[in-house]
């Protein structure tokens, strides 16, 4: 049993941590969604759906540099020198050979999308496979130490240099040079951070017996990135093959948007869930609350922000992208659906992974993308729309394997957990509800603007209020909290 100081203890750890990853998300997408509204004025769909491209194969090769180390690190119970050693070598290791791959290899890729102008794109984005090599143990260090200031300095510091750069090569014509750029940036000064706000170096050992133990947890990782990569980037790969590089651009930045809310109000608090989770997995019933109380509140702010996109998708894209963004409305409109389900998802896989079973994620994985591939295979011929709402209806049709997986984990009472849920839906619900009469009144009569402005400012007080009134203990307690990360945020000013 753990002591109460050492409760306390990872309690305080906890709360700091929320603090520092809410600050690096929140400030990071922030700077992003400024820097992309900037980029989707200056750039064309084909520019984006050209990147887009070049993700594909830059992110399939970036899981074989990692191997699950990372995640092994942080999850292990205990972790010695040799471990960190040897994690960082190997890494570094296949990094390097995997630049010089891909370098070599950017042409078949080329060839394979009919697009020659992919030749130099991938073999200037593959230096990022030995940055990362250089970079990921220093990261697991750091989250396993709960150093979530470090991490976020890194992030921020990053993301304006690489913002900057992007945008000053848009500005000087460019085109997708500009977004090439902003990524090595960006990546580049992630790795100078990281070793500057770090005392972890690594040594020159190596042990066979460490590498094993390592990669015995993170083969199953790996698998499950693999894996998910299909499931993520099928939708991509289709639509350039079949739909051209115009339809890509439209649906990669309704994607990247989705991106942008599950990184601000899911990946916030997931990312710390993994070391807390772990830390309690020998008790089960502190875990369980845990569990509870983590997707609850941030439920809170899921829901309501997943569920209005779709009412105000047109008068945000029109607002912020310009014109030649309107046949990305539709496509945001339906992936916004999917942020509840994504929700549950991210926790569930914490639990699942701090629990030593990353084999059970593996598998609700691989039934996650056959049934994504299918459904993207069966829809693109009707368009980007079609493949949206594929990705949606699996999501939910996926969420009960999910759901029995972490039952069985936890011993929950499945009735208890979806009430969960309950107040923050209701809420949500009037939430939409006024929106929707707000413009129907005003949507003629008003800039598209100030329509977006006050259909915001009505929608949060009514879901404030609505929230207060049905469940008053919950509000009482979410204040408590924004109180708790208050005070720790002005001690750390």
């Amino acid at each position: 049993m753990e002591s109460p100081q050492n409760s306390s203890n990872l309690r305080e750890k906890a709360v700091k941590s929320v603090i520092w990853t809410a600050i690096e998300s929140w400030g990071r997408q922030a700077i992003s969604l400024v820097v992309f509204f900037i980029l989707a004025r200056l750039l064309s769909p084909e520019n984006f759906g050209l990147i887009a491209l070049a993700y594909i194969f830059i992110e399939f090769v970036q899981i074989f540099v990692d191997q699950g180390f990372s995640v092994a690190i942080i999850q292990r119970q205990e972790i010695d020198a040799e471990h960190l050693d040897t994690a960082f070598w190997t890494t570094l290791g296949i990094s390097i050979l995997l630049t010089v791959l891909s370098i070599a290899g950017a042409g078949l890729v080329a060839d394979l999308f009919k697009q020659p102008q992919l030749i130099p794109i991938i073999q200037c984005l593959s230096i990022s496979f030995t940055l990362s090599g250089l970079s990921s143990v220093q990261q697991a260090v750091l989250e396993r130490r709960f150093a979530f200031k470090s991490l976020a300095i890194r992030s921020l510091l990053a993301v304006i240099i690489g913002g900057i750069v992007g945008v000053v090569m848009a500005f000087f014509n460019f085109g997708v040079w500009s977004l090439v750029g902003q990524q090595i940036s960006s990546s580049l000064v992630q790795v100078l951070v990281l070793w500057r706000v770090s005392d972890w170096r690594p040594g020159f050992k190596f042990s066979v017996i460490h590498a094993k133990e390592l990669f015995t947890f993170g083969i199953n990782i790996s698998a499950f990135n693999i894996i998910n990569f299909f499931n993520r980037r099928s939708d991509d790969l289709l639509i350039g093959y079949f739909l051209g590089l115009v339809a890509l651009g439209y649906y990669s930045v309704a994607y990247k948007l989705l991106q942008v809310m599950m990184q601000v109000l899911i990946t916030t608090t997931t990312k710390v869930a993994l070391p807390i989770f772990s830390r309690l997995q020998g008790e089960p019933e502190r875990l369980l609350n845990a569990f509870y109380s983590a997707t609850q509140f941030t439920s809170l702010l899921v829901f309501p922000v997943f569920l209005c996109v779709p009412v105000l998708a047109p008068e945000f894209i029109k607002v912020f992208f310009g014109e030649q963004w309107i046949q990305s409305i539709p496509v945001l409109q339906v992936l916004s659906l999917i942020g509840p389900v994504h929700l549950i998802f991210f926790y569930n896989n914490s639990v699942i992974l701090a629990l030593g079973k990353p084999s059970w994620r593996l598998w609700i994985q691989v039934i996650n993308t056959v049934t994504n591939v299918v459904g993207f295979a069966l829809a693109v011929k009707w368009g980007i729309v079609a493949v949206a709402s594929a990705y949606v209806v699996r999501g939910y049709l996926i969420l009960p394997i999910s759901l029995l997986a972490i039952n069985k984990l936890v011993k929950m009472s499945l009735i208890n957990y979806l009430r969960l849920y309950i107040v923050p839906f209701v809420a949500s619900g009037v939430m939409i509800g006024t929106i929707l009469v707000t413009k129907y009144f005003l949507g003629k009569f008003i800039e598209a603007w100030m329509l977006l402005i006050i259909s915001l400012l009505l929608g949060i007080s009514i879901y404030i209020f609505v929230l207060s009134v049905i469940s008053p203990k919950l509000f009482r307690q979410l204040l408590d909290l924004a109180k708790t990360l208050n005070i720790k945020i002005k001690k750390k000013a």
